[in-house]
């Protein structure tokens, strides 16, 4: 199969309705709304989430705890990742990025401690966990805070 031999399924891609069209349309006069009502009407219709004056589940429903507006979100990258550099590299967020183990910095990199770090590297980031920070002084390496 080419791709100018590819063609939409049977009866997918009729021809759209003209709705209020006259009688032969077979869509004419109420154009498929029914009589009169709410529905029927030019802006008709209800807001979504209203239940015909019910209270709404989102009413209904208990509220708990709170959206910190002020909440720092880290790019966070763990021990094993980072032994994919030489013994001395010097490991920025920017080479972070470079090798596709960050995508966004968002507010800062951290490093975990989730792994072995078998490298001697000087890790350069924003937060480190406490158990990284030992495991990568243990490795022979060195931590800095930006």
């Amino acid at each position: 199969m080419k791709l100018h031999e590819l063609k939409p399924a049977e009866g997918s891609r009729g021809e759209r309705k003209r709705k209020g069209r006259g009688i032969g349309s077979g869509n004419g006069k109420t154009a498929g709304k029914g009589h009169k009502g709410q529905n029927a009407r030019s802006g008709g219709g209800v807001r979504p989430g209203f239940e015909g004056g019910q209270t709404p589940l989102a009413r209904r429903l208990p509220k708990r705890g709170f959206t910190n507006i002020n909440r720092k979100e880290y790019a966070v990258v763990n021990l094993d990742a980072l032994n994919r550099f030489e013994d001395g590299t010097e490991v920025t967020p920017e080479l972070l990025i470079e090798t596709g183990l960050v995508k966004k910095e968002l507010a800062g990199v951290k490093i975990l401690a989730n792994g072995n770090l078998e490298k001697k590297l000087t890790v350069k980031a924003h937060k480190f966990s406490s158990a990284a920070q030992e495991a990568i002084q243990a490795a022979g390496g060195q931590t800095e805070v930006i």
